[in-house]
This record gives structure tokens, sequence and C-alpha cells, in this order.
């Protein structure tokens, strides 16, 4: 594992924000205080994704 806060790469499927405020929460809720919710986020579960999806591969099997 490597030191220094690295950014973990977004995984195909999943959603770049998500990812982002799940993995680096420090980061992305830094300005929240306790208990208190992230706009962005919440604004993200009630309205989706969108284009925030990293494409899967094409799958070879038929």
């Amino acid at each position: 594992m490597t030191g220094g806060g690295a950014v973990k790469p977004v995984p195909p499927g999943e959603c770049r924000q998500c990812w982002y405020h799940a993995h680096n929460s420090r980061k992305a809720h830094a300005h929240l205080g306790p208990r208190e919710d992230c706009p962005e986020c919440v604004d993200h579960m009630r309205n989706g994704h969108g284009s925030q999806i990293v494409p899967k591969p094409k799958s070879m099997w038929w």
C-alpha cells in the first residue's frame, strides 16, 4: 500500500464522485461539521450518477 494519501483509481462500473467521496472522504468532506450531510452526496443520491460511471470494458464472452 502506498503512503502519502494516494488516491485510489476508480474501478470500472463505479461512479467517480461516489468513489472519491467514499475513499477520500477526509478531503471530500473536510469542510463539513460533525454529523453534517455533504450537499454533493445528497444531490447525487437524489439525482443519480449521470455520466459519472466509469465504463466497463467490453466483454469478449457471447
